[in-house]
């Protein structure tokens, strides 16, 4: 099962990271951008080789210590159909180099809709008497405003493939609670949300005690994600807000189990840019950013199991 292999991973590198592949044409080394703005001029064309050249580097430079890459799709859609290719090849190179792919598109709709988008980013879609994978992605996140009927045919791909989703739960942005903490019959949204979760994923719990189905809560909620751990045993959590938004080490213990498992902590920005602040290769500023994090989390995970 997926969960299980997620799990593997982490426990294999001894690392819960999952890096966030969001491309920003202004941050990617001008090297780069100058070598294909030579060849293909100030194109499309141009931007999306610039982007894959960049991608693969940094998969090169952090496949041995993390399990997980997340590419943020709306960095690619931006550049049309070039930016897709770009990130098209970002899944499939990360595969290709033994990482677990988190395709973060939160998708989400109603029926016939709801089972495109599946089938695009989680399941086969029929070509004539084949059936084709058009983005290799394990994971997909998933907004579940509209409800089980929506859910429901992103879970058929889960079967179907081996699939995973993470659904949307408690945001990592500051107006998250305009909607989120809304009281309903004496819960928050956020609340009600995560018992649907805690259902859906109760029944695809591996043999790790971890399910395919987990949910997004960011770092900068910490009160809370140690309320929703306690609502979503079995749920791995995909935990968005470490690094740029504010988020660290100690925001995310509440996270884990108390097997010290169970999730995964996005950061995006704190290592493709590193070389920016630190100057240098922007390869080897990314993997030195991965390890101080890897270290960090490491040790207030030990921080917390001795003080208990």
């Amino acid at each position: 099962m997926l969960s299980d292999r997620l799990v593997g991973e982490i426990i294999k590198k001894e690392s819960p990271i999952v890096v966030g592949l969001d491309p920003r044409l202004d941050m990617i080394p001008e090297d780069i951008r100058n070598k294909h703005f030579k060849t293909y001029g100030e194109t499309l064309k141009a931007v999306s080789e610039s982007i894959i050249e960049f991608n693969r580097g940094i998969i090169d430079a952090v496949a041995p210590h993390v399990p997980a890459v997340k590419p943020q799709i709306a960095f690619y859609e931006q550049y049309g159909i070039e930016g897709l290719i770009a990130y098209q090849d970002a899944c499939k190179y990360a595969k290709e180099n033994g990482l677990i792919v988190v395709g973060d598109v939160k998708r989400g709709d109603i029926g016939s809709t709801s089972k495109a988008y599946s089938i695009a980013h989680l399941g086969k879609t029929i070509v004539g008497t084949k059936k084709i994978s058009t983005f290799e992605v394990d994971f997909a996140t998933i907004n579940p405003y509209l409800g089980d009927d929506c859910m429901q045919e992103f879970m058929e791909e889960i079967k179907l493939y081996d699939k995973g989703i993470f659904v949307l739960v408690k945001t990592s942005n500051k107006t998250s609670g305009q909607i989120q903490d809304l009281n309903v019959a004496g819960e928050k949204v956020y609340e009600k949300v995560a018992h649907l979760v805690n259902q859906w994923s109760e029944k695809y719990c591996g043999g790790s005690g971890y399910s395919s189905i987990g949910a997004v809560v960011g770092a900068t909620y910490p009160e809370e994600l140690e309320i929703l751990r306690k609502k979503m045993p079995s749920a791995m959590f995909l935990v968005p807000g470490y690094g740029a938004q504010g988020g660290g080490a100690k925001d995310i213990v509440g996270a884990f189990g108390k097997d010290g498992l169970g999730a995964l902590i996005n950061n995006s920005r704190g290592i493709l840019y590193a070389y920016v602040k630190h100057g240098g290769d922007y390869k080897s500023g990314a993997e030195k950013a991965t390890i101080e994090m890897k270290s960090a989390i490491s040790n207030e995970l030990k921080r917390i199991r001795n003080h208990y």
